[in-house]
């Protein structure tokens, strides 16, 4: 991409969760930004947003919309990034796609910065870069330092997701629930963002089942964490549980590694490694939990400890918030990256 000082980004979905962090992003990384296009839906137009002290109203999401734009974030959906990426990049721009449109084409590079920030470059072949999938990214966080002492042959996963991973529906539909239960003392009924009552329960059930008898959400970190770390002889596991936390997904990690790698050569391989945090002191209470990776850019690591139960094995927990590192703020660092400005 041609260095310039300003780019002129737009954002596609902008007044959704992560199309929101997005902005915030931007503004809080100093993003050389010329002009900030916001899109959205019919519904949306006309909304205004403050940006850089700035007043910016959202306009409706076109064909037409991307002219002499730069970087087109995306965060509207797999059909709407279907639709109209192919028009983003006839127009110039550069998308990076935080939908599972485009995850799995050989094409198109699926890029978490610091781990495999030189795929970034395949993007010139369709113009395209895909974001992971949020359990993906902040699960990865935590196991490429140790990928990096010792291959991972086999990954047992399970993933507790926070509810504003469903959107702002969920955040909503787990506020109300709380609030009938306080004020009636009874189970709540009602439920439309997730299929069953979320409010003081578990929902071993995000995305739609496939005849495997897995989600599609369970597949995607099997299929996801291969094509990031360019692997296809790892083996991923899954069961992701949607769980009443607002904010921030959490995983339970077991590993079986090629060669022994110990608690302590494990957590130093963590503590140096961008963008994750070593919070491992079981002595003191000190653990990774969601209400303390909740707007941080770093995803947070502990609980580790070897698997008595099979050579080579080791266990460990990490929590990130999903809607910076698992999506806006992964996008905005491939734009860095994109831009040549990548910290």
């Amino acid at each position: 991409m041609e260095r310039k000082k300003a780019y002129n980004v737009a954002i596609a979905g902008a007044t959704g969760a992560v199309g929101q962090e997005m902005m915030q992003i931007l503004e809080e990384r100093k993003f050389s930004v010329g002009e900030l296009r916001l899109l959205a839906s019919e519904r949306s137009i006309g909304k205004k947003y403050s940006f850089c002290g700035r007043d910016l109203t959202v306009s409706l999401l076109e064909k037409d919309s991307f002219c002499d734009i730069d970087i087109a974030l995306f965060s509207a959906g797999s059909e709407r990034s279907r639709k109209y990426a192919d028009f983003a990049v006839k127009s110039g721009a550069v998308v990076v796609d935080n939908s599972s449109a485009f995850r799995m084409d050989p094409e198109i590079p699926l890029v978490i910065p610091e781990i495999n920030a030189p795929a970034v470059t395949l993007h010139t072949k369709k113009g395209i870069v895909a974001n992971p999938n949020c359990t993906t990214a902040v699960t990865l966080m935590a196991l490429k330092p140790i990928y990096d002492v010792s291959k991972i042959r086999r990954v047992v996963a399970t993933s507790f997701q926070a509810v504003s991973g469903a959107g702002a529906g969920g955040i909503a539909e787990l506020e109300s629930q709380v609030r009938e239960w306080s004020e009636l003392k009874e189970a709540p009924q009602e439920t439309n963002a997730f299929p069953h009552r979320i409010a003081f329960n578990l929902i071993p059930h995000i995305d739609s089942f496939t005849e495997t008898g897995y989600t599609k959400e369970e597949l995607k970190l099997h299929n996801e964490t291969r094509k990031i770390l360019g692997d296809d002889s790892i083996l991923v596991t899954a069961t992701t549980v949607r769980v009443p936390v607002f904010r921030s997904h959490s995983v339970s990690l077991n590993l079986e590694t090629e060669k022994k790698v110990t608690v302590e050569e494990a957590r130093e391989a963590i503590k140096d490694f961008p963008g994750v945090s070593l919070v491992d002191d079981p002595e003191n209470l000190n653990y990774p939990m969601p209400v303390d990776s909740s707007e941080k850019d770093d995803c947070f690591v502990g609980r580790i400890r070897e698997d008595y139960t099979v050579k080579n094995g080791l266990c460990l927990w990490v929590s990130g918030d999903q809607l910076r590192k698992g999506a806006a703020l992964n996008a905005v660092q491939i734009a860095e990256l994109l831009v040549g400005n990548h910290v």
